[in-house]
């Protein structure tokens, strides 16, 4: 579900600079003492500025490489007047730098690419080396929660789990099929379980 890059976006982004932000704000003041709750690839916003709705109390960053992508996650967090997220254009490949260890409640990892060819397998977010990095920022009783509508994906993924001992539960491959009532879905999600794809879901801690 791809966004057509829009021109001037990153002008069009200074308008939205009290959502959007860089590595030079200082996100943590503005965070004071809530929870963190990190997306990795937010797509076009659907999910976190839901989720933030739902818990004001709590503080949301979205990552995802694309500004046209951004500009349209921060459109849906201005319209719902959200204060408790914040947006940033980023590289998930240098995670550490952006956040201290211990950091993180929270992580969701979304439909991410599943790059099926076995060569791009260490480009995959849920490749061991990523996972590495994730367990120096999740805090302690941190967690990672995982969608993914790919089935191969998903079964390299708990293998990648298991390799680093990290503890797995919920596991379904059939999301939907539980009828989940807390669930919120993205824009991948709707698609593909329209389409009648099951949707696989796991929680990772360490």
């Amino acid at each position: 579900m791809r966004i057509r890059k829009k021109r001037n976006v990153n002008e069009k982004l200074l308008n939205f600079d009290d959502i959007v932000i860089n590595n030079d704000i200082d996100w943590r003041k503005d965070r004071s003492d809530k929870k963190l709750f990190v997306e990795l690839g937010t797509g076009k916003g659907d999910f976190i500025s839901q989720l933030a709705e739902r818990n004001p109390d709590i503080y949301f960053m979205g990552l995802e490489m694309e500004a046209t992508v951004v500009y349209a996650a921060a459109r849906k967090v201005r319209e719902k007047n959200l204060t408790n997220v914040r947006l940033m254009v980023f590289d998930i490949n240098n995670i550490e730098t952006l956040f201290n260890e211990d950091e993180i409640d929270r992580l969701y990892i979304n439909f991410c690419d599943p790059w099926p060819k076995k060569r791009h397998a260490k480009r995959r977010l849920t490749y061991i080396k990523f996972l590495e990095k994730y367990r120096n920022i999740l805090k302690p009783e941190g967690e990672i929660q995982f969608k993914t509508d790919n089935r191969g994906l998903f079964d390299f993924s708990l293998e990648q789990f298991e390799l680093i001992n990290a503890k797995v539960s919920e596991v379904t491959f059939d999301l939907h099929a539980d009828n989940p009532v807390d669930n919120i879905e993205t824009e991948y999600e709707r698609k593909f379980s329209s389409l009648g794809v099951p949707i696989c879901r796991c929680v990772v801690k360490f």
